[in-house]
């Protein structure tokens, strides 16, 4: 049989499973026990937690379409982040980079304080960090990349030399571009997490995560932790994340497709600093994500010229894109990750990754592009940021929707383009 192509796996894995009413979509099961066939002779499956039929065809969708050999779900995609550190032991060394997304970061510090690990917090966009790997000798290398939220690149194939050299595994976020257009396992690493909750389930309605291993030993190591600290997924959730999963690639592809447009009218605004896009020729990476990617995602950012107050203002008078965290949703949502989701590294921490009070990220949806850009288009016409017009803070308050700015002007920081690649 010839080898499908990743679309095709996306749209048929457990199409037919049903053995007993040839129900073309798999049933849900949400039995929480199973039966024992005699004494002392269980089933495949015998306890939800450790096991359930529709989880397990969701955790071999995206094994495919990861190209590993065990995938595990997981209740949220922290969940998947954290199971990743239970193969590290006190005396053993995480490595991440220095802009990882705010809550992994915050995962990450909260277990070195605890004294669960020892922890380096590296630039991987530079040279000498790979030096520096090699000289610490660590457990796992963390990557994520384009990383969140200034869609920065790591150069996965950089990172798996580097890691061969002291025999670290490497462990990949895969979040922002999906298995659609890009495949860490492929390259080298060892591990990829997914927050199934953003492109994977692509709807908004559901919480998850996914961790996928590239060898059956570590995947079972991985799956006998998840089972043991118990961060399974629902069966519910893995029923409605594998509906999602069914039109990944044709989502993806608009996504990408509304994001490009989005990105080159920005990029072209007077009222924009500077733009952060792989799709881009002017983004530094721009080749290197050519090389490692099959497209550039959905994913834009942008530095608003002004202050946090101009910042504020827009960001609550656009219409066609909802203030909220969260990304990958067929519907467009904006967001400010300083206070929102960066809020969780420390102001520093934040100012040394680019993170600042200016920067707006974008999770470009699936509607009418040009309705997009005519938006922020008018948005943009309307407050006129960087152009020395102010607002007192009433008239910002008056069109907030989300509490977290509530505490936007005591989180000033540089702007995200005085940070060095």
């Amino acid at each position: 049989m010839n080898q499908v192509k990743k679309a095709t796996t996306a749209v048929r894995k457990g199409i037919e499973a049903d053995k007993h009413h040839g129900a073309v979509v798999p049933p849900l099961y949400l039995s929480t026990t199973y039966s024992f066939a005699d004494f002392d002779k269980k089933r495949a499956y015998d306890y939800g937690r450790s096991g359930n039929p529709t989880r397990d065809i969701l955790a071999e969708t995206l094994a495919e379409l990861e190209g590993g050999e065990k995938g595990i779900i997981t209740a949220t995609g922290m969940a998947a982040v954290h199971l990743i550190t239970q193969l590290l032991n006190v005396n053993d060394t995480l490595v991440i980079p220095h802009d990882c997304y705010g809550g992994s970061y915050r995962l990450f510090t909260s277990l070195e304080k605890r004294g669960l690990l020892k922890l380096k917090v590296l630039n991987l966009t530079l040279e000498a960090s790979f030096d520096e790997i090699i000289k610490i000798q660590p457990k796992i290398i963390w990557i994520e990349t384009p990383s969140n939220p200034l869609l920065r690149l790591t150069d996965i194939s950089k990172v798996v030399e580097t890691a061969g050299k002291c025999g670290a595994l490497v462990a990949a976020d895969n979040t922002f571009l999906s298995p659609a257009l890009q495949n860490p396992l492929g390259l080298g690493v060892d591990i990829v997490v997914h927050s199934t909750t953003k492109y994977i389930n692509g709807h908004s309605d559901v919480v998850g995560g996914a961790v996928i291993a590239k060898t059956s030993e570590l995947g079972a190591e991985l799956a006998w932790w998840a089972n043991n600290i118990g961060i399974t997924g629902a069966p519910f959730d893995s029923y409605l994340t594998l509906r999602g999963i069914r039109t990944l690639n044709v989502r993806i592809k608009q996504h990408e497709q509304n994001a490009f447009a989005v990105a080159q009218y920005l990029e072209q605004s007077p009222y924009v600093e500077q733009v952060y896009y792989p799709g881009l020729e002017s983004h530094p990476q721009h080749e290197l994500a050519k090389k490692q990617q099959r497209g550039f995602g959905g994913m834009v950012s942008f530095d608003i010229k002004g202050n946090i107050n101009d910042t504020a203002k827009f960001l609550t008078s656009v219409e066609q894109f909802t203030l909220a965290e969260s990304l990958g949703g067929v519907e467009s949502l904006i967001c400010h990750p300083a206070t929102m989701t960066h809020a969780g590294m420390d102001p520093q921490a934040r100012l040394e990754a680019g993170v600042g009070d200016t920067l707006i990220r974008i999770s470009v949806g699936i509607e009418d592009v040009q309705d997009l850009i005519n938006d922020l288009e008018r948005t943009f016409e309307k407050t006129k940021p960087g152009q020395g017009v102010t607002y007192s803070s009433a008239e910002v308050q008056k069109n907030k929707n989300d509490e977290s700015l509530d505490n936007a002007n005591v989180n000033c920081l540089t702007p995200a383009h005085a940070a060095t690649w």
